[in-house]
């Protein structure tokens, strides 16, 4: 059993350890959706994680990422209630007329530029975007298509 091909099983409420270039380690928690909820907090170690769960920012990752071991499951906090494992509401972009909707709990919901204007952008999040967002590089949000104001 094992080896390199095994796949871990995904749990919400795992922490994972993310080790970022300058030696220190970031760490995310694992919400519906394979949405890390990225702590606001940089570490050298998971023992000096606060108990709060206060976060910088919430992403969709690739599920391979989660499963792969090179980001390692740390520690596990458990959510209350399942309606607590959601993530916030994002904001989906439509690629013909880019108007923004509200994502929110897996529905699509029609929204005003206003409700939609400042939420993140829903999308899958590869090993090295997270890290470089993390470290404040923000080249690849950047290059993220933001929902434009129909009614200008």
């Amino acid at each position: 059993m094992g080896g390199m091909n095994h796949k871990k099983r995904l749990k919400l409420g795992y922490i994972y350890e993310i080790e970022l270039p300058n030696g220190k380690k970031a760490y995310g928690r694992l919400f519906k959706e394979y949405t890390l909820a990225i702590y606001n907090q940089i570490c050298n170690d998971v023992s000096e994680l606060s108990e709060e769960n206060e976060y910088m920012f919430f992403v969709g990752v690739y599920k391979d990422i989660l499963q792969d071991g090179l980001w390692p499951v740390v520690g596990y906090r458990k959510f209350d209630l399942d309606e607590d494992a959601w993530p916030p509401p994002q904001c989906v972009v439509d690629a013909m007329t880019g108007v923004g909707s509200l994502y929110y709990r897996g529905e699509i919901i029609p929204c005003s530029y206003e409700e939609c204007k400042d939420l993140e952008v829903a999308s899958a999040w590869d090993r090295n975007h997270v890290i470089d967002r993390i470290m404040g590089i923000s080249i690849w949000e950047e290059s993220i298509r933001k929902p434009i104001n129909p009614n200008k």
